[in-house]
């Protein structure tokens, strides 16, 4: 399997949003990380809403990836099938589902229902919180980035089990204090 993240627009979007995108680029496989064509659809599409959703898309370590291979246009269709509503959300997902499950590689989503239709199909799939302790064990990061990251996290409404965390002073651990 090659050890390369292909990555949604929900991780994405609150990293940055966070202030914390330079994270995912330490802790991806050389430094790079792989976004289908329809990731970068949904983040362009939700730019004028969102002002750190540009910024995403001007990391020359973030690479476009489309789907257009009939595999992976099979691979889509069979996920979008299941995945997309009438209100078209989860497109980015089904995008990073047909790549990670055509090329073997690593698809980093955080969403439930995309998450297990992904390992159904047998997907290696990462979330957040994982990627994250992964950094911890190997020494990339320390505990106390690592919280204030999730903390970070929480700040942007990410879906995290668990609530934030605070320092030692009762207040929380933030990228400035570090």
């Amino acid at each position: 399997m090659s050890e390369r993240w292909v990555v949604d627009t929900g991780p994405l979007s609150h990293f940055a949003r966070a202030g914390w995108l330079g994270v995912l680029k330490l802790l991806a496989p050389n430094n790079t990380i792989l976004i289908p064509d329809t990731v970068e659809r949904e983040i362009r599409e939700a730019s004028g809403r969102n002002a750190w959703l540009p910024r995403i898309l001007t990391n020359p370590w973030i690479v476009v990836t489309p789907v257009r291979a009939d595999e992976e246009l099979r691979a889509y269709s069979r996920y979008a099938q299941r995945l997309v509503g009438d209100d078209g959300r989860n497109a980015g997902e089904c995008g990073v589902l047909a790549l990670a499950e055509v090329h073997r590689w690593v698809a980093v989503v955080d969403n439930y229902a995309g998450a297990k239709a992904g390992d159904a199909a047998g997907v290696t799939i990462r979330r957040t919180l994982g990627l994250l302790c992964d950094a911890v064990q190997d020494g990339l990061l320390t505990l106390q980035m690592v919280s204030a990251v999730a903390d970070s996290l929480l700040e942007t409404n990410y879906q995290l089990p668990f609530p934030p965390a605070a320092s030692p002073g009762g207040r929380p651990i933030t990228a400035g204090s570090l």
